[in-house]
């Protein structure tokens, strides 16, 4: 009897998400959804408290997308953006979720890929996040 060979277990994106506030980052998850389109792999999440933590993951595993919240404390997402972008050679893509619409003028001091604003709308951030991965996945 003999056994073909199986196929690799394909992987999703893994994507980097950044708040101290652990119900940020479920609803960012949650907004996201599991996978970012129906019939792919799931997406590997990696979820940070620090920017410590988000620096290192950052330069050793190097996922296909960071999304950083601009509110967290101490380091806010808009200005860990900017250092990631200056300092990480072929820094990942990043998403800067800021406190209110007004902010998104910020983002471009942050050199942010993109941005969306709270109240965070589920679609809105699904279709940021999925075009970002994309964006990255086709300049490899």
């Amino acid at each position: 009897m003999s056994t073909a060979p199986q196929p690799a277990t394909a992987t999703g994106p893994a994507i980097l998400l950044y708040s101290d506030d652990v119900d940020v980052r479920e609803q960012v998850r949650l907004a996201v959804g599991r996978r970012l389109r129906a019939g792919e792999p799931d997406i590997r999440w990696i979820e940070v408290a620090t920017a410590t933590a988000a620096i290192n993951v950052t330069e050793n595993e190097h996922p296909d997308l960071l999304i950083l919240d601009g509110e967290a404390d101490k380091v806010g997402g808009m200005g860990l953006s900017r250092q990631l972008k200056d300092e990480v050679y072929q820094c990942p893509p990043t998403l800067v979720l800021t406190g209110r619409p007004q902010d998104a003028w910020l983002a471009s001091w942050s050199n942010a890929d993109g941005v969306v604003s709270r109240p965070i709308d589920p679609q809105v951030l699904h279709d940021a996040v999925e075009a970002l991965v994309a964006g990255a996945a086709a300049a490899r």
